[in-house]
């Protein structure tokens, strides 16, 4: 007897060996592929900043079942691709078990379970798809009555896709507040802050409910301190808005002298962003000539703001010596990242700010006739 329990001791202890030799303290996906050829690759992919996909690792498939093995610093939202399949399946990695059953036929019916992160995700998916199904019949029942004179119905299914797209736009909020305590939320998070939303009190709200383990980890501190910068970019819009007295800047000359905006001010001023190489300001350079002829002596002053190129001091000079630009000029020569640019969130040009005596904001992005007629109006 003592001879078996002893046997039977040494067996438990070999298989308590095994088990633990094939424990990790990474990752494990398991993955079916039901119909995929022998040899197809599968790409286990992860966003960059750009929101551009990149191969992580890559798995071959044999007798429909793949498998990926790593580890990472935190759970975060990865994509899995199968070769010759259009689509992609999400997936929370996170180090642990994780089942996946890719559907190649309909690739949105894919599944990933065994952590919680994925469960919340697929629960989010279900929920979006659901709208969007509702969305696309709505639609379809919209566009059978284009050629319809019952306009009462038109208006009626025209009420119910405005109805459908608010509830698609606030979904992502109220599955936040109700899915606080796991990673996919944080995701969430993060994503909705990379596509430049204008829902910031909602994030910051969402962010703030997060299980504090959550918010302490590594990727709570990233996503929190995207957050934090926003709320500062989305102050310093606050102070664009009109009504508002313009943010005071102060730049080099083309002899590189520091001129403050806020010393040139006159009783009308235009800040006028622009490039030597920017077709569309060369274009709008005579009318704007034509407005500072005809209204300087009335008080108006223009301060412009060039977003030449680093090395392209010369191709600056030359421009506003061939388009006669006889007033204020300031640079610091570094593109679309030049601090005055920056400081007025340009994101393209030309670009108008039009000041009054008091340096409050009483228009943007004017030009042409209308640039002419809001001078006149504040000067005439």
């Amino acid at each position: 007897m003592r001879k078996i329990i002893s046997i039977l001791t040494i067996a438990l202890l070999l298989m308590a060996c095994d088990e633990k030799a094939e424990k990790t303290d990474g990752y494990v996906i398991n993955g079916t592929a039901k119909g995929v050829y022998n040899g197809m690759r599968v790409y286990l992919k992860a966003s960059d900043e750009r929101s551009s996909q990149k191969a992580q690792d890559t798995a071959i498939v044999m007798d429909e079942v793949f498998k990926f093995e790593g580890k990472v610093d935190y759970p975060q939202m990865w994509y899995i691709s199968v070769s010759n399949v259009n689509g992609f399946v999400p997936i929370m990695v996170e180090n642990e078990t994780i089942e996946v059953n890719f559907n190649k036929e309909v690739i949105d019916n894919s599944t990933v379970t065994g952590t919680k992160a994925n469960e919340a995700l697929s629960k989010y998916s279900k929920g979006f798809k659901l709208l969007l199904d509702k969305r696309n019949d709505i639609s379809k029942q919209f566009s059978a009555t284009m050629n319809s004179t019952n306009t009462e119905s038109r208006e009626e299914i025209s009420k119910k896709l405005g109805e459908v797209n608010a509830e698609l736009s606030t979904y992502p909020f109220k599955f936040l507040k109700t899915n606080s305590d796991t990673y996919f939320s944080l995701s969430l998070i993060d994503n909705i802050l990379k596509s430049n939303p204008i829902e910031f009190n909602e994030i910051d709200e969402a962010f703030a409910k997060l299980d504090t383990d959550i918010k302490n980890s590594p990727y709570g501190k990233t996503v929190q301190a995207n957050l934090e910068a926003l709320k500062k970019k989305n102050e310093g819009l606050a102070m664009l808005n009109i009504g508002k007295v313009a943010p005071d800047f102060t730049a080099p000359d083309p002899d590189g002298n520091q001129i403050s905006m806020h010393n040139i001010r006159g009783k009308a001023t235009i800040i006028d962003f622009w490039a030597s190489w920017c077709g569309p300001c060369r274009r709008e350079n005579p009318n704007v000539v034509k407005v500072y002829e005809k209204f300087h002596n009335k008080g108006l002053e223009i301060i412009s703001v060039s977003l030449d190129k680093p090395g392209q001091k010369d191709n600056w000079l030359k421009a506003i010596a061939d388009d006669k630009l006889n007033w204020h000029h300031v640079s610091n020569l570094n593109y679309f990242q030049d601090p005055v640019a920056l400081q007025y969130n340009i994101q393209s040009i030309p670009a108008t700010y039009i000041l009054d005596a008091e340096g409050k904001i009483v228009a943007k992005s004017l030009r042409g006739q209308a640039l002419e007629d809001k001078i006149a109006e504040m000067l005439n």
